[in-house]
């Protein structure tokens, strides 16, 4: 897998913290370069509003049809895959351009719109139609001839209500769907608490203890939501940490041990071992070998962001 690192880097003279384009304004700046895994450092919004894809987010294909929404966290590695029998809209911004200007607690609730949201939606046809005109007056509204302060304000308002739609849409879904039961419960909070945690605590115990639940009880409810063990479930998130320090930082090995919660970098390699089938070093070397090989086969990046 090719995996390059992408910041937001707009060419001159576009100078805005968000940008929107279709894929077939993506596909003219250079088709190849869409084969390429990037990992974003901003967030992204793609919308399916054409034919039906398969797409790599994090090492994991999701599959997408018309009315599919992938909202993109900053942090992941993104593919759009091979097909190309498909449209759809992407919306760029920068992590603080979602941030709002004013303190207020409305205003910071619309900051937190984003991380409502689940990282694939699936939309009806009438919550495309709202979703994708919202999308076009923002293209159109980046083209304005005003003040750059003034097009930043207007953009953030119409990120916001884009946003707080999608939250609007999300929290209505969720009202509808059955209550959960006590052992999915369980396993939410216990989910919640991995990704806050996971590179100090790799026992169940430590989450069993901090959640109030008995190890075995726990330990039902991620088999039950999950089909798989409270141990499978804490190392795969410990190893798609681990893979993309290795992919997109140079620390060593050492440093990575240590930010993922072993005492030994020997522990960790095996660790990684075992459950990628691979070294940490050959992991890294395979990824840093084919983004070479990439790099000398293929032309300049087709976003208007720039590594």
């Amino acid at each position: 897998m090719d995996i390059q690192r992408l910041g937001y880097r707009p060419q001159a003279p576009y100078q805005l913290d968000l940008e929107v384009f279709s894929m077939t304004d993506l596909r003219h700046r250079g088709k190849e370069q869409l084969r390429i895994t990037h990992r974003y450092e901003f967030h992204t919004l793609v919308c399916v509003t054409q034919g039906k894809c398969t797409q790599m987010v994090d090492f994991k294909s999701i599959s997408c049809e018309t009315g599919s929404l992938l909202v993109l966290r900053a942090g992941q590695a993104h593919n759009y895959g091979q097909d190309e029998d498909w449209d759809g809209w992407n919306l760029l911004f920068r992590p603080e351009f979602v941030l709002p200007t004013s303190t207020t607690s409305h205003d910071l609730k619309l900051a937190l719109d984003l991380e409502r949201l689940p990282e694939h939606m699936i939309l009806s046809s009438q919550e495309q139609r709202k979703v994708t005109d919202l999308l076009q007056q923002m293209r159109e509204d980046t083209l304005i001839d005003a003040p750059q302060e003034d097009v930043h304000t207007l953009m953030r308002h119409q990120l916001h209500t884009l946003l707080t739609r999608l939250s609007i849409l999300q929290g209505r879904r969720q009202a509808q769907e059955p209550t959960a039961s006590p052992a999915s419960q369980r396993f939410k909070r216990f989910q919640q608490l991995v990704e806050e945690r996971f590179a100090q605590w790799h026992q169940l115990a430590d989450y069993a203890n901090q959640l109030g639940y008995t190890e075995k009880t726990l330990a039902r409810a991620i088999t039950a939501s999950m089909g798989m063990t409270a141990k499978a479930f804490i190392s795969a998130r410990i190893v798609l940490e681990a893979k993309r320090l290795l992919v997109h930082t140079d620390f060593s090995l050492v440093t990575i041990a240590e930010k993922l919660g072993f005492d030994e970098p020997t522990n960790f390699s095996k660790f990684f071992k075992r459950e990628a089938e691979c070294t940490p070093m050959e992991f890294r070397r395979r990824q840093k070998l084919s983004i070479a090989m990439s790099g000398l086969k293929q032309g300049s990046n087709p976003h208007s962001i720039r590594q």
